[in-house]
């Protein structure tokens, strides 16, 4: 076999370990663990909350009877005053998967009358300090991705700006360089 296809199998393989490292580090967070979304057991979804590290990349899982209970996200002083009134997002399938696409704080309540105010409601905080945060490249600096309240996790913000030339020139040499040194020691393992 010569030097040319050896690298060529190493690129391969590095290639295809690097994305099954950056997949394999979102977590799917199930809230509630093994009790779910409900107000049938006492609950402490804030203690919940607390005990887990969320990252942007990773995901909420709620699972709850769709007959009883239903997941909407809400702004901070919704979730306060367990308002439901005009929530940012609605869901109602009993198995709602959410991503957590951007850094910030975020909030989420049953909007059946006396839930929220029995305990269902949740408060989540997104760090972007993970290594799945390299799949999409975030907006400037100092730039609130919540204006007017918050968007809907599942779809971006209509007023985040798209990424300049600079963070998509950063976010593609953070995810080269490691290829790199991996392509220099295999290299070097083959000569």
């Amino acid at each position: 076999m010569g030097l040319g296809t050896k690298m060529g199998w190493a690129l391969l393989w590095i290639c295809t370990m690097g994305l099954f490292t950056l997949s394999a580090a979102a977590t799917v967070h199930k809230v509630g663990d093994s009790t779910g979304w409900t107000t049938l057991v006492p609950y402490d979804y804030a203690k919940w909350a607390s005990s887990n590290k969320f990252h942007v990349g990773d995901s909420l899982l709620f699972n709850y009877n769709n007959k009883f209970h239903n997941v909407l996200q809400v702004d901070q002083e919704q979730f306060k005053s367990c308002n439901s009134s005009s929530p940012a997002a609605s869901y109602t399938s009993g198995a709602d998967s959410i991503p957590l696409k951007r850094p910030g704080t975020f909030y989420f309540l049953c909007g059946i009358p006396g839930h929220c105010q029995l305990g269902q409601k949740v408060e989540i905080k997104v760090d972007p300090g993970s290594s799945s945060a390299l799949l999409a490249p975030s907006s400037a600096p100092g730039q609130s991705p919540l204006p007017n309240g918050p968007a809907p996790l599942g779809t971006p913000s209509a007023l985040a700006p798209p990424p300049s030339a600079a963070s998509t020139l950063s976010y593609y040499s953070l995810l080269c360089l490691p290829l790199a040194a991996y392509v220099v020691a295999f290299y070097s393992l083959c000569v």
